[in-house]
Parts: C-alpha cells; structure tokens; sequence
C-alpha cells in the first residue's frame, strides 16, 4: 500500500527516491497545477517549465544534488528544479524585489551552481566543472540540460567540439585530462532549437542502444577487431564506417555521434521511466555523454499548447482558466519600432530584419508577415546576425537587427570589427536597454552605451516616447555612411514629452524645460536627460523651481557623439547634471565629460546613472529607486550639488532639501 506524498513533502532531491510510479505521476500533474497557478499571477517562463515537469524529477532521482552538479542552460527552464531543492515558498513575489530570482540564484539555493539566462553556455561551464573533478579525483557528475533554443547558439557547438576532442572513454582517449569525467549533457529537444527526426527504425536503434549489455559486447568486440593481425584495424574501421552509415539513414544520433561522442535516444522526457532508464546509463557510461529527451513546450495546460507562437514563453499574469492576459493592455516601446518598421519596409526596398531567435519580442513578427523575403531568423547567433548584417549592406542593402540590448554584449566584436570597421549601414533596435528588473543583472541593458561608445563612427539616439523613437529610426535608417543605433527600455511607452523648442545643428537638441524670469548671466542647472528619463527630469526642475533653483532641461536625441550643440548650451550653465539608466563607467556622463574636456569647457558636473554593479532583481520602478534615480531623489541631489556650485543660490535647509 502506498502512502500519497505530494509536493508539500519534497524538502531535498532524496524525498523523491521513495516514490512509486503512481505517486510520481500524481506529483509531475500537481506541479503543473501549482506553476500555472503562481505564475498566472506574477508572470513568468511558463512555458518551458510545463515541458521539463518530468525530467527534472528524473534528473534528481538519479543524480545527488548538490554534490552532483546541474547546470540549466537558459536558466528560465529552473522554476521545477527550484520547487524539488527547497523552494516551495515565496512564489507569490516571482522576480519581484525579495522574491524568488527567476532564474538559479547561488543566493538562494546550494543547488545552483550557474546563474545562468543567457543561452548556449551551460556546456562550456559543465566541461570546466568536470575537468576540474576529473584532475581532483572526484567521483562527482556534471550535469547540463541545453535546449529551449540554446543549441541554436554556436558556442554550445564550439564547447561540444572541445568535449568531444577528449570525450570517450578512458582508454580510448589516454593522455587527456578530461576524457574520463563524469559529464552528461541532457538536451531537452522542445522543438526550439532543431526538428528531431524520429519513427520506428529510429527507436529501433536507441532501444537497442539502451540494452545493459550494449557497451560491454560493443567493447569486447572492438577489442576483438583491433587484434586482429594485418586486417585487424582496416576491418575495424569498416565496420565502424557501415555502422555509421547505417545509423546516418536510420535516426537523427548522428548530429551528435559523429562527433564522437556518446549518444542515449531519443527517449520521451514526458515518460519519467524513459529518461530515469536513459540517464542511469549515462551515468554509468563513464565518459562525456548525451541523452536526448524530447519534450514538448507547455505540455499539459491547453492555452500553452495551443499558442503556436510561443508555447506561452514568458506570460504577463493571466487568467489559468483561459491562458488570457489579465492586465489592461497597452502600447509598449517594442510596440511603437514594430509598426514603425513594418511601413518602412513597405517604402524601402533595401531594409532588411534580422532578428536572433527573437522575432516576436523584438516585435518583428509583423514585419516577417507582410516581408517574408527580407527577414532573418539567425536562431540564438548574434555574432552570425551582425556579420550577416555588414554582408547585407555590402551589398547595397540596410540591415536592421533588432535585438535584446543584453545580447549586445554576445556579438560585440562583429559590431566592432565587421560593421563597424567597415563603416556598414546597419542599424542596430536595442530594446530592453537601461533597466528590465524582474529578470535580474543579466537582462538589464545597462552596458550598451558604454559599448557603443568604443564604436568609432557610432552614432547612438535615445527615444524619449513614441514619436521621438519614429522620427530618430526614420534618421537612423536615411544614415548611409555607418551604422547607428536606438535604445530604448521595456515597458509601456510613456506619454508624450514635447519640446519647447529645438536647438540649430545636426543632432537636434530638444529643450523640454527652461527657467523663467528675466535672468542674464550664466544660469543655475543644465540637466541632460537622457531618452524616457525626459518626464523625470521636467518634473524634478519644477521641483527645484519651487527651491530657487533654475534648471534648463535637455534631451540630446543623439547620445553618441555627443552632439556639439549640447557643449554650447553646458557652457552657459554652472553645472550639467546627466541622469541616464546606463552604468557610470563609459556611459552617457563619461562621453559628456570628455566631449566638455576636449572642448576646453570649464564647468562642473555629476552624473546620475546606474551603480556599476550587477542590479538584483526586482520591479523596473524598484530597481530605479534603489539606484537613486526617482523624480524626488534627483531634486535632492541637484539641490545639493547646485547649493555647492552656483555662489549666488542661497543656502537650503535639510527640510527643503529632501522636498
């Protein structure tokens, strides 16, 4: 008789050991009761956990966690590894400030080892763990579960190459450190990343390959062959060449045999059995290993299933009974560029989309539709998607990559030495630059200005609401002498900010706020505020207005180069003050301040910016605020930086100070 023991009794990976098939089956199902559930009210990656209930339960039945190592590439895929080491609690504040990260946390858990949310590298981490374990003597395994997209990616590939290189078992592969080590690769086949090619002669053989006594007679014979005198090696070698041929016609195991490496599957990663059956003998092998599970994305909850497009990837809160968003909708800044493009394309020939495995969040899914023929999908590659840009202006056309500005960071040596070396027209559409929040340091877009600032030839703009981010990509694209970019964040777009006037030259300083009165002389404050932070900063100068203190506010439109407007207009002021959501190293406010140097001008300056650190998780507005950048906290810095730098502004008290 068994006893029923629910999610509510898994405390630590050992708990699941007892359990008999009936009570797994009845777990797997309430797992997914209780991710729809949390989820439908926070948001989050929904779908590819429904798709890895199963297999993440296997993973921990068989392996020992943590003295075993699980790494997850695109981490996303950890919310049902999080519930079976601990972590029941806390789901109500998902990726909200003091919640559960949504992806592994060493903070939160001695079961995660990699932090990890940006794809294709759990393999080339799960190759330095094993190696490391192997010179040790430690008889540990390494785990990593790759898929959702990441195989997409060419470093999973250039890591599978070198663990290849010394993969096998020991002795067939004297001499290298890390040919013995316990490392098993899960590729979890959702569909994302490539279409598996499986029917019967296919199973056929991966049963066969799964038989206990498979790699014992497998090696008794190879021992057999090379022995043989004289023919021993050539015969051995033809029939590892029939084998391979016959395998090549059969099933999909050479995209990873052939390799060189050892290959369990496919197994169905929705049959707990299968993939216990699968991974014990991998565990077993004693050698770099893969296990090919095929899974399905959003598996068991029917609005997942039937979203073709995205398998309900990443969910705002919804309803769970209908899968429907139950948020009020409205027009976001991806929103804007995406109906943008769309009537571009419709005007110019040349201009061509190219996305990295991003074509609805980037918001090109539009544009795929009505121009099927001048949009690339590169699959997770932007270091291909930028070379391909540079290849396509070339050749007489204008790229337009429209990326994360996070996975800016993955391509950055094809923007320096493809596009821009060559002076390419490519535009680049960074969306989610400055801070995301919810999904933690490795998603905000913070590094982006301070990369394309060591660009030469960059020209860089930052949007401050829909119309500014029409009219600047209209400019971005008429630029025909090397490639320029847009940043702007995520969310929804703010309300329009108009300007009073614009400044005479080629970047188009807006003016959006001016003190009033008859004052001659050089004025108190000049604030630069950079792209959506224009709103801010006319609400904190009136403010400051309130104090006596009188602030001209500016949106430079073009960041990079600064525009030289802008070092006339901070020439007549007696501070500049910058605020921008880049990080203070290499951002907006060092570009000013060499710009003002170079330039000979003589005035004080300080920057508000984001902390050079990596920013925990949390709401947009939170993490905003913790780094100091809300309309009150920048009243309060300028007053005190404008008390210690214009003589003539009478001394405040602490109480309007803080006002």
């Amino acid at each position: 008789m068994t006893t029923n023991r629910g999610l509510a009794a898994i405390r630590r990976p050992a708990d699941l050991r007892g359990l008999g098939a009936d009570e797994l089956a009845s777990l797997a199902a309430e797992i997914r009761g209780f991710l729809i559930s949390a989820v439908s009210r926070t948001g989050g990656h929904l779908g590819p956990n429904l798709g890895v209930v199963e297999l993440t339960i296997a993973l921990h039945r068989v392996f020992d966690s943590p003295r075993d190592t699980l790494i997850w590439d695109t981490g996303h895929q950890a919310y049902v590894h999080k519930l079976l080491t601990g972590r029941q609690d806390g789901w109500d504040r998902l990726k909200k400030t003091g919640g559960l990260s949504g992806y592994p946390s060493r903070a939160e858990s001695e079961h995660d080892h990699v932090e990890s949310s940006h794809a294709s590298s759990s393999l080339s981490w799960a190759d330095g763990v094993a190696r490391a374990h192997a010179v040790c003597g430690r008889d540990r395994h390494v785990v990593a579960v790759i898929g959702d997209g990441a195989l997409t990616g060419g470093m999973a590939w250039e890591a599978l190459n070198n663990i290849a290189a010394g993969g096998g078992r020991p002795d067939t592969a004297a001499g290298d450190s890390g040919a013995d080590r316990n490392l098993v690769i899960v590729v979890n086949d959702n569909g994302r990343s490539y279409s598996p090619t499986i029917g019967g002669l296919a199973d056929r053989l991966a049963s066969l390959r799964l038989q206990p006594g498979y790699e014992r007679v497998l090696e008794a014979g190879k021992r057999t062959v090379r022995g043989t005198p004289v023919v021993g090696p050539a015969l051995y070698a033809g029939l590892h060449a029939f084998k391979a041929g016959v395998k090549d016609a059969l099933s999909p195991q050479e995209l990873f045999s052939d390799l060189g490496l050892k290959y369990f599957g496919p197994v169905d990663g929705h049959d707990i059995g299968q993939v216990e059956s699968a991974l014990r003998r991998a565990k077993r092998f004693g050698g770099p290993v893969i296990v090919h599970a095929v899974t399905r994305k959003g598996n068991g909850y029917p609005p997942a299933e039937n979203d073709e497009a995205e398998q309900m990837h990443s969910p705002s809160a919804f309803d769970p009974e209908t899968g429907e968003p139950t948020g009020s909708p409205s027009t976001g800044w991806t929103d804007v560029f995406s109906a943008e493009i769309v009537e571009l394309g419709t005007r110019r020939s040349d201009v061509v989309a190219i996305t990295a495995a991003m074509l609805g969040p980037t918001g090109l899914a539009p544009f795929a539709a009505a121009h099927p023929d001048r949009t690339i999908d590169v699959g997770i590659a932007e270091q291909h998607a930028l070379a391909t840009a540079a290849g396509l202006s070339r050749a007489g056309m204008h790229p337009v990559v429209a990326l994360y500005s996070t996975f800016l960071n993955r391509g950055f040596d094809q923007l320096l030495m493809d596009v821009g070396l060559h002076r390419e027209r490519v535009t680049l559409m960074l969306d989610r630059s400055g801070v995301t929040g919810s999904d933690g340091p490795s998603h905000n877009g913070m590094w982006d200005l301070s990369l394309l600032g060591i660009v030469p030839g960059m020209r860089v703009a930052a949007p401050r609401d829909a119309a500014t981010l029409r009219e600047e990509f209209r400019e971005a694209v008429a630029v025909a002498d090397g490639p320029t970019a847009l940043r702007y964040p995520k969310g929804s777009v703010i309300e329009s900010v108009p300007a009073l006037r614009r400044l005479d030259g080629p970047a188009g300083v807006d003016v959006l706020h001016e003190p009033g009165g008859d004052a001659t002389g050089r004025a108190d404050v000049l604030m630069v505020c950079v792209g959506a932070f224009g709103t801010l900063g006319v609400a904190a100068a009136k403010r400051l207005a309130d104090q006596g203190v009188d602030v001209t506010v500016v949106d430079p439109r073009w960041v990079l180069p600064v525009p030289q407007e802008l070092l006339a207009l901070a020439a007549d002021h007696q501070l500049v003050v910058t605020v921008s959501d880049c990080g203070t190293h290499g951002g907006f406010g060092s570009a000013l301040s060499d710009a003002l140097r170079a330039a000979d001008i003589d005035v004080r300056q300080r920057d508000l910016a984001l902390p050079q650190e990596y920013l925990v998780h949390g709401s947009r507005d939170d993490v905003l605020a913790r780094a100091g950048l809300t309309e009150q906290d920048v009243a309060r810095k300028v007053t005190e930086w404008a008390a210690a730098s214009v003589p003539a502004l009478p001394a405040l008290q602490d109480g309007e100070r803080a006002r």
